[in-house]
């Protein structure tokens, strides 16, 4: 068995008699950038909040960082960074009052110094007095991973974290995820509809249809062609590859 920071074995969840997930079985390599990639609707969110421990599957099984029981996957969930939904941001507290909020909701405290810490990696250090509502959508994306960071997380999960956001924005948003992968060793699992994005980080995909998981296949196996990451998937889901 490779080493994996998260597995699912044929995870299912229904809502009512709509089956959202079918039979998912995933494998993410530790320490990588792992590409969910789906359509609207292809069940990416509904994924990630089980994984979160927001929701619970209606059949199959699933580990993180080989914890399975339900005591393990407890303890497992604090070693990851979420950002599923945008947090509760308070519009009129600043960066750094609204760091210190969510220390007091998790852990019951609030520590500057980690506070500081995170949105020094983040880039919004020179930002902590602003209020929140003066912050561009970049900078609040960038406030969402600081929060991720709180608890020096082994893995980030992130949905559709460049979604809305500017080009810049989006080129800072890729580099923060490659220094915290190639720096700090975070296994990242994140979706984007954005396909020529996630082709500048992610070194595994997982392709999402209709809530089954089509295939798994690491980067090196993508064509280097003007198609790219877009004309695989699209051929997968036509049936030619």
């Amino acid at each position: 068995m490779g080493d994996y920071a998260l597995t699912t074995s044929k995870l299912c969840r229904y809502y009512g008699q709509n089956q959202i997930l079918e039979n998912v079985t995933m494998s993410v390599p530790s320490k990588s950038i792992y590409g969910l990639v789906g359509e609207n609707g292809a069940g990416k969110t509904t994924l990630f909040r089980i994984l979160a421990g927001l929701s619970q599957p209606s059949s199959g099984t699933f580990s993180i960082m080989q914890s399975v029981s339900l005591q393990e996957l407890s303890e497992a969930r604090r070693r990851i960074g979420f950002m599923i939904e945008m947090p509760a941001l308070y519009p009129d507290m600043t960066v750094l009052q609204n760091i210190f909020v969510q220390q007091i909701q998790y852990n019951g405290h609030k520590d500057a110094s980690k506070a500081i810490s995170v949105l020094q990696i983040v880039g919004l250090d020179t930002q902590q007095n602003k209020k929140a509502r003066h912050l561009s959508l970049g900078m609040k994306q960038r406030l969402a991973l600081a929060i991720a960071l709180l608890n020096d997380p082994e893995i980030l999960i992130l949905d559709e974290p460049i979604n809305g956001l500017d080009p810049m924005g989006i080129v800072e948003i890729r580099e923060l995820l490659l220094s915290l992968n190639q720096t700090n060793g975070i296994t990242i699992v994140i979706s984007s509809h954005i396909l020529s994005e996630l082709e500048h980080i992610a070194t595994h995909y997982g392709f999402l249809h209709n809530g089954k998981l089509l295939r798994e296949v690491s980067s090196s196996s993508i064509p280097q062609s003007s198609d790219g990451l877009e004309g695989f998937y699209k051929d997968m889901l036509e049936g030619g590859k």
